[in-house]
This record gives structure tokens, C-alpha cells and sequence, in this order.
């Protein structure tokens, strides 16, 4: 597996949201067994678990397109014991769909959204659909009976976020407004996360 991130979320201190990564269901399924059913996890489980109230908020996600995933070729992590926390934000943005497929609202995004968004000096890192496989590791349950679209976009800091946030308020109005509420069945949900100091993605 690829650990892509792991962060604070900036408006709820209670909660870390971390990202990974896997080629295909299958090598999910291989990896997360080893992971689990490996001695390092054996040796440090106890503690992990007792620092965590609720793991179960988990959505299995895929590329939207095959190039639609995170570009993670040149980046590093961090040496371990480094604390040079990262200035950057990493804005999650879920959307909740009516329809089942989420063929033609990546159509929409892509022809639509994206340009305002960009334009407004956002930069999109990655989106993904839901991943409608059955969970291949049960011992880690997640989110079932969802139908989702959620994007990434990087800032230098949250005062670059905030810039973006008034511009993207001035364009996006009327008619592409009234027609992104029409495709969802709730509002989105919007994650300002922090990176920690080891996270490869950090903003």
C-alpha cells in the first residue's frame, strides 16, 4: 500500500483523516492482511486502538479516470522523527449523488466546474468515484450504500484557501450553481485538513 497523506483536520481537533493508496482491489486486500496480520501491527495494536474512538468513517474510492489519481512519482516523505510541520491545506470536497453512476456527473465536473474552480486559483490534485467492489477486507469496515464524487485541491496556506473561497463565491453563481444542488441528495461536505510533518501530500 501507499500512504498518500495523513492529517488534522483543521476544524475538528478530534479527528485525523489519513489517505492510502492500492494498485487494484486484489493487492488491497493482500496488503491489508499482511499489514494486519504482521507483527508490527500485532506488537502496537493495543495502544493504536485505544487512541481511537471511531474508525469506521471510511470511504473505498476510485480514480474518476485512469488519470484522474493523486501524482505522487517525485514526492517523499519526510525522514521518521522529523517535525517540520508543513503551511499547506488539503480541502477534501465530497459530494453526495442522487444517480448511481457517476459517469455523467464527472462529465459535468470536468466541463464545468473545473475550469471555474481553477481559474479561481484552485488546484485540483485528484478526484475519485466510489468504489462499488464488495469490502475484500471485512476487518475494516466502510462505508456502504454510498454514491459519492470527491476532489482534492492543495494550498500554500489557509490564507490562499480563504482567496480562492471569495473568488470562486464572486463566479460561481445562477445556473451552474442551481445545477450542481440538482444532482446532489444532501449538502457537500467540505475537509480543511493539515498535513502532519510526514504526510507526502502536503498542500
Amino acid at each position: 500500500m501507499k500512504v498518500i497523506g495523513q492529517f488534522h483536520d483543521s476544524e475538528d481537533p478530534d479527528r485525523f483523516v489519513w489517505l492510502r493508496g492500492f494498485s487494484d482491489m486484489p493487492s488491497r486486500g493482500q496488503a491489508l492482511e499482511a499489514f494486519y496480520g504482521g507483527p508490527v501491527w500485532k506488537a502496537h495494536r493495543d495502544a493504536a486502538n485505544a487512541t481511537i474512538v471511531d474508525s469506521d468513517n471510511v470511504l473505498l474510492l476510485r480514480p474518476a479516470r485512469l488519470t484522474s489519481g493523486f501524482s505522487l512519482e517525485n514526492s517523499e516523505r519526510s525522514p521518521f522523527g522529523g517535525n517540520d510541520v508543513p503551511r499547506g491545506l488539503v480541502v477534501g470536497t465530497i459530494y453526495y449523488l442522487k444517480v448511481p453512476t457517476a459517469g455523467d456527473f464527472v462529465d459535468f465536473f470536468e466541463r464545468d466546474l473545473h475550469p471555474v474552480l481553477t481559474d479561481a486559483g484552485g488546484s485540483i490534485s485528484a478526484y475519485f468515484v466510489t468504489e462499488s467492489s464488495v469490502n475484500n477486507f471485512p476487518r475494516l469496515p466502510v462505508r456502504e450504500g454510498e454514491n459519492v464524487f470527491v476532489w482534492f485541491s492543495c494550498f500554500s496556506d489557509r490564507a490562499a484557501y480563504e482567496r480562492h473561497v471569495a473568488t470562486v463565491a464572486q463566479r460561481y453563481r445562477g445556473e451552474l450553481s442551481q445545477e450542481l444542488a440538482s444532482r446532489l441528495k444532501a449538502p457537500q461536505e467540505v475537509l480543511k485538513l493539515s498535513p502532519t510533518a510526514r504526510s507526502r501530500l502536503q498542500g
